[in-house]
């Protein structure tokens, strides 16, 4: 643990406890206007979440050369997040249109 420094510490661990906390709004959103697009954007943001989650991992190891391949997950995750939210407010925006 001894990788980052306590107040980078406290920001990781804040940002994931964020995206924890939106993807619930957003959740309990689309339950109040009860749309399926928005629903989608929940499930959408969730590879960003573990993406976040790897970075924590592999730091809470002290970055060990053993756990390296989380690096690649998290590339990976944030990809796919990406390109999931990126469809899904697509198809919000599509939907809020028509």
């Amino acid at each position: 643990m001894h990788a980052l420094s306590l107040p980078t510490w406290l920001i990781h661990i804040s940002s994931v406890l964020e995206w924890i906390a939106a993807i619930s709004l957003v959740w309990f959103y689309a339950q109040n206007i009860e749309s399926k697009a928005w629903y989608t954007l929940s499930y959408a943001m969730l590879p960003s979440l573990v993406s976040a989650m790897c970075a924590c991992t592999w730091h809470f190891f002290d970055n060990a050369e053993s756990l390296k391949w989380l690096v690649t997950v998290q590339a990976a995750t944030t990809l796919l997040g990406n390109c999931t939210m990126c469809l899904s407010s697509w198809w919000i925006w599509k939907r809020s249109t028509s």
